[in-house]
């Protein structure tokens, strides 16, 4: 049995990064916080609960922090629709089934965002599971969703493939090392220096050197 590929979807998979950026740009706007949409972006991969306090600080979380989120949600619903599967995405999926890999999507994304990224992925029959809001109570930076991602492919050794140093972050946390792409706008370096152990300009560059990772 191959190992478990943990899969983020959000910047790895599914070109919506910019859009979750904006999304939070509203959603805080809309409670008197305007914050530079560069932060937003740096944070994306964070989920809400560390997100809302990380930028807005500890008052803003006790007094605002679950009407953020929940703008948000809904601010990002409004914009799912212009968001696309990566290229490559659904090939990348396919190849590491090929090659005997159990397959999980690791989000932590509500229930529906995640059912809308499965039927534009075409990957519900493809993928061995998925994990969402639901299978965690701490998202990245915390290891909870990569430890979820691992139980549902069944456990043993896994890689996390994702697009941000919170991923490579909550994955080192959990013991599970990370390969990158470039996809979500973070660096080559700062992803190497969170301790990403390769990193690939697309998921079709890395489809194609696929032999040189631990995903051979």
């Amino acid at each position: 049995m191959g190992l478990a590929a943990l899969l983020d979807l959000d910047g790895t998979l599914v070109d919506s990064n910019y859009q979750h950026a904006l999304a939070w740009y509203r959603a805080f706007r809309q409670h008197g916080i305007v914050l530079p949409l560069w932060r937003l972006h740096r944070s994306i991969g964070m989920g809400g609960d560390q997100l809302v306090p990380a930028l807005g600080g500890a008052e803003v979380e006790e007094r605002s922090g679950d009407a953020i989120r929940a703008a948000e949600k809904q601010l990002y619903l409004e914009l799912i629709e212009e968001t696309e599967p990566l290229p490559g995405a659904r090939a990348f999926v396919r190849e590491l089934k090929d090659r005997g890999h159990r397959v999980v999507l690791a989000s932590s994304a509500p229930a529906n965002q995640l059912e809308y990224y499965l039927e534009k992925l075409q990957a519900r029959e493809l993928v061995d599971g998925w994990t969402t809001s639901d299978d965690v109570e701490a998202t990245k930076p915390e290891p909870d969703l990569v430890v979820a991602a691992r139980a549902k492919a069944g456990g043993g050794e896994a890689v996390l493939v994702g697009d941000t140093n919170w991923d490579v972050e909550a994955a080192a946390r959990a013991g599970v090392p990370t390969i990158c792409v470039l996809t979500g706008g973070f660096s080559d370096q700062e992803l190497r220096e969170a301790g990403a152990i390769a990193v690939y300009e697309s998921l079709e560059q890395l489809t194609r050197r696929l032999d040189e990772t631990p995903l051979a």
